[in-house]
């Protein structure tokens, strides 16, 4: 009997498992849907922006971009690694990590390299190794575009100054709530942008080209790292969705064999004690 008592609290605390992780899951859903239509509503503008850049790039001589476009010697480089501040969200966080220290090992070998942490997994991460630059935990408590301008603005900074002769971009790109594609992009140096769609120029552009593509540059780093943020804000939530959906599931089918486990454990028992019984009645008649 302490062996059917074992299985129903295990039993029970399944149940509340279960009652947490579906929760969980309808929590993500609800977020993730909030997510999906900051990034759909950003994209229009996003686009339109690139290709005013695309248009005025292509009809400019020379590099009229200026300081964000110098290509230096590469010995110092940071990487903005995008993660979450919480867990429980499958192999989200430990993807971006994992693609952070293989750049490390490999790509950036032997170079000085720090990283910029958003969100305290990569933050606690890199800490420890103390190639930490800083740390923008917060930037997902306010997530707005002023929040992360100002983080882009202080990137773009410490490249002008050259603190950092190139600077990556790492985070989960969102597909769908069971796909993240992990991205590396280029921010600074800004890589010239090429297109084989003809140009619209049929435009008067005032006050002119070069002091528009002079504001739309850091522009559009601002764009490009707050379109990242939020991305990674939508696969976050969708990976955790996929993560408690499953751990539901598999809930479930343990409580299943659990559930069969005690059924059989509680049939012995019964009928050892009917036995008992039947061999103390005959051995009382004998």
């Amino acid at each position: 009997m302490a062996n059917l008592k074992e299985i129903r609290n295990r039993i029970t605390s399944i149940n509340s498992t279960m009652q947490i992780t579906s929760a969980m899951k309808l929590v993500s859903a609800a977020k993730l849907k909030r997510a999906q239509d900051r990034v759909h509503e950003m994209r229009p503008y996003a686009d339109k922006l690139r290709e005013l850049l695309v248009s005025l790039s292509a009809s400019l001589e020379g590099e009229a971009e200026g300081a964000y476009t110098q290509v230096r010697e590469v010995k110092k480089v940071l990487i903005i690694a995008v993660t979450s501040n919480r867990g429980l969200c499958g192999g989200f966080n430990a993807q971006i990590l994992r693609k952070v220290n293989l750049m490390i090992q490999n790509e950036y070998a032997g170079k000085h390299v720090e990283v910029l942490g958003i969100g305290r997994k990569a933050s606690d991460a890199y800490f420890k190794r103390e190639i930490l630059h800083a740390r923008r935990d917060n930037l997902f408590d306010d997530l707005t575009y002023n929040h992360v301008a100002a983080t882009a603005e202080e990137v773009m900074e410490a490249f002008v100054e050259g603190k950092f002769d190139e600077v990556r971009l790492v985070y989960n790109h969102f597909k769908n709530a069971a796909t993240q594609i992990i991205m590396n992009e280029a921010f600074l140096p800004v890589e010239p942008v090429e297109t084989d769609e003809p140009v619209a120029l049929d435009y008067i552009f005032e006050p002119g080209k070069e002091e528009i593509v002079k504001d739309l540059v850091p522009k559009s780093l601002k764009i490009q790292l707050f379109k990242a943020v939020l991305d990674s804000n939508a696969a976050e939530h969708g990976a955790r969705m996929t993560a408690m959906h499953q751990a539901t599931d598999n809930a479930k089918d343990l409580k299943h064999d659990l559930s069969l486990k005690y059924n059989k454990a509680r049939q012995a028992a019964i009928t050892n004690e009917i036995l008992e019984i039947v061999a103390g009645a005959e051995a009382l008649n004998g």
